[in-house]
């Protein structure tokens, strides 16, 4: 009776409540759903037109169900887009976080010339890729470059940049590094200020080394931090398509064909969408797998540090 009585009591509790109070939390999810229905609907209208021949140069469109992802599976470009992209990425994001890191452990003290290196490293950051690009192939010119008139000093004359098919990764990669290698700077500096300082002071009285305090306390308590890092770089740099776009459009041949290139040629060049939208799925697939990886593993490192 006492149990009917307090669930009565909690019903009538309930039922008590203003109207406008139990609406609360439809407004608290009600943007992220909006963002979600924003996200949906693109996609999907992306799946329904790559199951047609949907082009900008045809009055009318058909269905040809899996035409176009049988077409772009044995396509050897495709899996040459594939491979261009995977390697870009995995240059980009590794270079820029090793030196992300390397820089950020050399302006971790206070001083006045770290402060001024600080705001100096800052500045990629607010260059676009395409001005970033222009600034850079005015450097390399072989005419009135930077960069050549300092190779020539070393004796290396006309070195090819993104003119050559050996060199053209190397020079979009080194584009990429300059422009995005602050962002894991900056993030990597905040971690470091947000370490406790009482492991560290007990380090060093204890006579321990540099290298040691660094593989012991400062690169694990670090590892959340580098995972963000290498979660958004990584992302960016599987998508990249300013820079290279920028630089040669996708050359010299199709050396730096990646897949989101490869995409935007095969619709906007060739005006076939319902062809070129299987490449752009694949690579939305093959990001949220790597993402889903890299997110996993930093809540593992989340946990862990929170001695979970």
């Amino acid at each position: 009776m006492g149990e009917t009585g307090a669930a009565k009591s909690a019903e009538i509790d309930y039922n008590e409540i203003p109207s406008n109070v139990r609406r609360r939390p439809y407004y608290i999810i009600a943007p992220g759903l909006l963002i979600l229905i924003g996200i949906l609907i693109p996609f999907v209208v992306a799946i329904f037109l790559s199951l047609t021949n949907y082009s900008f140069r045809l009055p009318t469109w058909r269905f040809i169900w899996f035409r176009n992802w049988t077409d772009a599976f044995k396509d050897p470009s495709f899996y040459h887009a594939v491979w261009v992209t995977l390697r870009y990425a995995f240059y980009a994001t590794l270079t820029q976080l090793v030196l992300g890191v390397a820089v950020a452990l050399l302006l971790r003290k206070d001083t006045f010339y770290s402060r001024v290196l600080k705001v100096l490293f800052t500045f990629p950051l607010m260059v676009a890729p395409a001005i970033a690009v222009l600034i850079w192939q005015l450097m390399t010119s072989n005419s009135v470059g930077v960069l050549e008139k300092l190779l020539n000093f070393f004796g290396v004359v006309n070195f090819p940049w993104a003119s050559s098919h050996g060199t053209a990764m190397f020079t979009a990669v080194l584009i990429d590094t300059w422009v995005n290698t602050p962002f894991i700077l900056l993030l990597v500096l905040a971690g470091i200020q947000s370490l406790p300082k009482s492991p560290f002071e007990a380090a060093q009285v204890d006579g321990a080394s540099a290298w040691f305090i660094f593989r012991t306390l400062t690169f694990p308590m670090l590892k959340p931090f580098i995972y963000i890092g290498l979660l958004f770089r990584l992302m960016a740099a599987l998508q990249e398509f300013g820079i290279i776009f920028a630089l040669s459009k996708g050359g010299p041949g199709d050396t730096l064909m990646n897949i989101s290139l490869t995409g935007y040629i095969t619709s906007y060049q060739f005006g076939r969408v319902g062809k070129a939208l299987p490449y752009l799925l694949v690579l939305w697939a093959l990001c949220y797998v790597v993402a889903g990886v890299l997110v996993k593993r930093q809540r593992k490192l989340a946990k862990l540090a929170q001695g979970y």
